[in-house]
């Protein structure tokens, strides 16, 4: 049986982060506050997440400002640092969609939690993880403070090292009535954003502190790689970054699903309680990568993908989540204006795996460029295509044309492949970065036998260009 949680651990009790337990504790075998939130989805409630997004504080210091890797690791930061320059690389991991909501998903939230873990602990000193980079939905359904021990502390109990996260629309979908206080983006910043590291309520009897990222949206910066983090907003579909009140993202084409932001005009916010911190933090954060001509790998995280398969021709026969094509818009339209593209563009949200390689033209230069779906590290796995009037539709194969899903047209988009995609397993992403390259390697981790073989994208930094 799972160790309860005790009241929490009095204050203040760690003058530098703590990031485990120090000894190998037990699996829990189930929930200690089994999730109950099948009464809220109401009909009310469903028509909400499709129209009700939330304001967010603007991140602590200026749009420029990095975190810093070394900063997050306290005392130790200094010998972490050295140890990753020694190596000549980065290595760290990236999941998304951990939380579990049932009693019958909870082995599938252990397992992939296990696999980190193991895969942090069995790993040669050069390869080792230096961080975990939550992609979203840490707690499910709603984000509430009652679920932080079961979904996110308790599985990750073993994990010595930072885990940072952007929110996902889980983590700050407001449920109606919700009391003042108990806001999930206030539970989130709590466990997240925290002015210094402190054991919270969420984290129960156990010793994991609190990350101290700037906001919900910030820029991690650790050697060989940089990881712009946007936060997409509480919608279940599509993903949103700003107010959408610029012309940028009138420009863009209709994508594949109908929305309130199709009748977007130029200078008439489809989302006026949206503030466009982010739209001046993106610019920021990509002049600073230009002026600097930062060397490093770029990588940009949110939570909902800008591309998500559905079949030609549209229809019902898609996933569960569709694209989100004007919050690529946005980012298109700031990535032009600055000259930056970032080298990988990783999203959770779809609860599977998905990659895509997109080829685009941007001041001339020629880009091809992973976005990556990882959505799939414990929550759920859903198939690639529903099935549609009693029938399942095919799944397409690897290294498939898809362009007609790149409806932007900020950027000159020359393709869009679906390279790979896995609805079967469970699984997390291991991405390493050095002077030269960054590779991403989805690791599958099936309910049951043995593992499929991982898939593998590598960036060459200076071509900016798939391998």
């Amino acid at each position: 049986m799972p160790r309860k949680p005790k009241a929490p651990v009095s204050q203040p009790l760690f003058a530098e982060p703590v990031f485990a337990e120090g000894v190998p504790t037990p699996d829990p075998s189930q929930f200690t506050v089994t999730p109950d939130d099948s009464a809220d989805y109401t009909k009310q409630v469903n028509a909400l997440l499709y129209t009700e997004v939330v304001s967010f504080p603007q991140a602590g210091g200026k749009p420029a400002d990095l975190f810093s890797l070394e900063t997050a690791w306290g005392p130790n930061g200094p010998a972490v640092i050295q140890s990753i320059n020694a190596a000549q690389s980065i290595t760290f991991h990236m999941i998304g969609d951990s939380g579990a909501t049932a009693q019958s998903t909870f082995p599938a939230m252990i397992k992939v939690s296990d696999a980190v873990t193991n895969d942090f602990h069995s790993a040669s000193a050069a390869n080792r993880p230096s961080f975990l980079f939550h992609l979203g939905d840490v707690v499910y359904n709603f984000g509430e403070s009652a679920y932080y021990y079961d979904e996110f502390y308790e599985p990750y109990r073993n994990y010595p090292a930072p885990i940072f996260a952007i929110p996902g629309n889980h983590d700050s979908f407001l449920l109606p009535n919700t009391p003042k206080g108990s806001e999930p983006l206030t539970i989130f910043q709590r466990n997240f954003c925290s002015a210094s590291p402190a054991v919270t309520v969420e984290a129960g009897s156990l010793h994991r502190t609190s990350i101290t990222q700037p906001g919900v949206y910030f820029a991690l910066d650790a050697p060989y790689v940089r990881i712009i983090g946007l936060f997409s907003n509480a919608l279940e579909d599509p993903g949103v970054v700003s107010s959408q009140s610029s012309s940028a993202s009138a420009k863009s084409k209709k994508g594949t699903r109908t929305n309130k932001q199709d009748n977007t005009t130029g200078g008439t916010p489809a989302w006026p309680v949206v503030p466009d911190y982010q739209l001046a933090f993106l610019t920021a954060q990509l002049q600073n990568i230009k002026s600097n001509n930062y060397q490093g790998a770029v990588i940009l995280a949110v939570h909902h993908p800008p591309f998500v398969y559905s079949p030609p021709g549209g229809g019902s026969s898609g996933g569960t989540h569709y694209s989100s094509p004007f919050m690529l818009a946005d980012i298109d339209a700031v990535c032009k204006n600055v000259g930056v593209y970032p080298h990988a563009v990783i999203s959770g949200h779809a609860h599977n795996y998905q990659r895509y390689t997109r080829k685009l033209q941007l001041n001339g230069q020629s880009y091809s460029v992973p976005f990556i779906i990882c959505g799939d590290s414990g929550h759920n796995v859903d198939k690639l295509v529903k099935s549609s009037f009693g029938k399942q539709t095919a799944e397409p194969g690897d290294n498939v044309d898809v362009s007609y899903m790149d409806t932007g047209a900020i950027v000159q988009s020359t393709s869009l492949t679906l390279n790979k995609h896995d609805d079967q397993n469970s699984g997390f992403l291991r991405v390493q970065a050095t002077a030269s390259s960054l590779t991403i390697t989805f690791n599958p981790v099936p309910k049951s036998g043995t593992a499929p073989t991982p898939d593998t994208v590598t960036v060459n930094l200076a071509s900016h260009t798939v391998a």
